[in-house]
């Protein structure tokens, strides 16, 4: 299997895993939210060893959001890139949005549907475009 290769926006941080990408989901609960800016977060499992980080370490930072549980982002463009747990060291999540390259898993489940956004329609049968909509 070949890495999977990932930037952040600007360009600033690459990084590279080895292996698959475990238990992949859609996190609708407010935390998720609120780092993404989005209606939720895409993340997955991967090991910790087989993250490399190939560009830009130094423009890594972190916030710990609870006591052994930090978002690890670029300090430039502040793009989410992994999460880490103390509790549980050899994994990492990682957000999926800074992938480059295409993956063969794919998202198991929704979860904290509970405490999605209001607007949210999972299901919405909405009209799909290749580029922009039309009129823009």
């Amino acid at each position: 299997m070949s890495p999977y290769l990932g930037t952040c926006l600007c360009g600033a941080v690459a990084l590279e895993i080895q292996g698959g990408i475990e238990a992949i989901i859609h996190c609708h609960c407010s935390k998720c939210r609120k780092a993404s800016g989005t209606a939720f977060a895409t993340n997955g499992f991967i090991r910790s060893g087989g993250l490399k980080i190939t560009r830009g370490e130094q423009n890594i930072r972190s916030y710990e959001g609870a006591p052994g549980r930090s978002r690890h982002f670029c300090g430039i463009c502040a793009s989410p890139l992994f999460s880490s747990n103390s509790a549980d060291p050899d994994r990492l999540r990682l957000r999926l949005g800074i992938l480059d390259s295409d993956i063969v898993e794919r998202p198991i489940s929704h979860n904290f549907v509970s405490s999605k956004a209001s607007w949210e329609e999972m299901d919405a049968e909405l009209p799909r475009y290749d580029g922009h909509e039309p009129g823009r």
